[in-house]
């Protein structure tokens, strides 16, 4: 790795950062500690300041004379989850955890801002700093109120970027796709309804148990039987509920999933099977149905020349072979709204350590990163900037 001595100052300040996110975790939009410690961070570094979206905050750093603004975003929220590592700065909120990475982006960013601002007079250009809450519980997200409360605005963002520290990734490594780089994650909520009875007399019921047993089964052929076999999707049933005894015939079933998608035509392909296959299925068991879809994020699309732009970057800064063309993730994540406005990217950098067993899952109450990571986002997201902004006869040198 190639971390500038600018950079590598920082270090200290940027591990004590992202240890204190990650001892006092919120979620959601319920991000009052986390949201003051970046304001007042934000402050100090003279920049201006704007609170939007409840608990998002949004810095701008000018440049000395005019030009295009790149926007920075790094997500702030934690999950509803109880931390199970033993180190000094687990979580000391009870059923909280930052087991997704995110208490490491804000301190990247905040890190970041810091180092440019010191160069703010060879920018030619602004550069937002996009503090985001609700990241993980979608819908509503984060995103989408920062829009509409016109976080892309006053002045108008020409460029957005976006990273996610990644444990499937080693650190060292940075991992991109140009073009769909992660999926339309999107719920669902089927609700049959039948007639209750006693367990003995099944021929007085409607049961929606079996017609929920072959709803199940009967979704499966969505993806394998509907969906072009060279496109993604995912179909995935998570939550099955009806009944109360052993002994009793309920007059209601429901089944909770998701599907994840590449391409909109087979989002909505996917959509319209639901409908007749549960359309179907009650039919054929006498039950009335209720559907209920809720559109999550978007497909993230990633510019194909921007993509181009922060290879070259990441080859800078990590070596050409640690520079990863990853595969596509159905994983969902609303930066996609961000980058259906705008064009950006959104890319991973490697913070696992397999040697010493940071290599635990996203979402597990075992996450958690090698530290050094935070140094290769704080240099991509100061050297992506410098390259779009910096004055064409000024140097960043990795060196002085």
């Amino acid at each position: 790795m190639v971390i500038s001595p600018e950079v590598l100052a920082y270090k200290k300040e940027l591990i004590d950062l992202r240890r204190e996110f990650h001892m006092y975790p919120e979620v959601g939009f319920e991000l009052y500690r986390t949201s003051q410690k970046v304001q007042e961070y934000l402050e100090d570094l003279g920049l201006e300041i704007k609170r939007i979206a409840k608990t998002g905050v949004v810095g701008l750093l000018k440049g000395s004379r005019p030009g295009k603004t790149i926007m920075l975003r790094a997500d702030m929220d934690a999950l509803n989850l109880q931390e199970l590592n033993d180190v000094p700065y687990r979580s000391r909120v009870d059923g909280f955890m930052h087991g997704c990475g995110h208490d490491g982006h804000t301190a990247m960013l905040l890190v970041a801002a810091k180092i440019l601002k010191s160069h703010q007079d060879k920018l030619c250009g602004n550069v937002k700093f996009v503090f985001q809450p609700s990241e993980e519980k979608f819908p509503p997200g984060g995103a989408i109120p920062m829009i509409q409360e016109g976080v892309l605005e006053d002045p108008h963002v020409d460029y957005a970027f976006g990273i996610h520290l990644w444990n499937s990734l080693e650190c060292g490594q940075i991992g991109l796709r140009p073009g769909a780089m992660m999926a339309a994650a999107d719920e669902f909520r089927i609700t049959l309804k039948g007639k209750g009875g006693h367990g003995a007399l099944p021929h007085q019921c409607k049961d929606p148990i079996v017609g929920a047993a072959q709803l199940i089964l009967a979704l499966q052929t969505v993806v394998s039987r509907k969906i072009d076999p060279l496109q993604n999707a995912v179909l995935s049933i998570g939550k099955v509920q009806s009944g109360s005894a052993f002994n009793i015939i309920p007059e209601y079933a429901t089944i909770e999933g998701t599907t994840r998608s590449l391409d909109e035509t087979v989002r909505q392909t996917i959509k319209q099977e639901i409908q007749r296959i549960t359309h179907g299925v009650a039919i054929a068991n006498d039950l009335d149905f209720e559907i209920e879809h809720k559109q999550g994020t978007a497909v993230l699309q990633n510019d194909e020349s921007l993509s181009e732009i922060v290879i070259e970057v990441a080859k800078e800064v990590v070596g050409e072979g640690n520079v990863i063309l990853v595969p596509p993730t159905m994983g969902g994540e609303d930066m996609s709204f961000f980058l259906q406005k705008v064009p950006g990217v959104f890319y991973l950098v490697g913070s696992a350590n397999t040697e010493r067993a940071i290599n635990k899952p996203h979402h597990s109450p075992y996450f958690d990163i090698d530290e050094q990571s935070l140094l290769v986002g704080v240099q991509m997201h100061v050297e992506l900037v410098l390259r779009f902004l910096r004055k064409q006869d000024d140097s960043f040198s990795k060196n002085s």
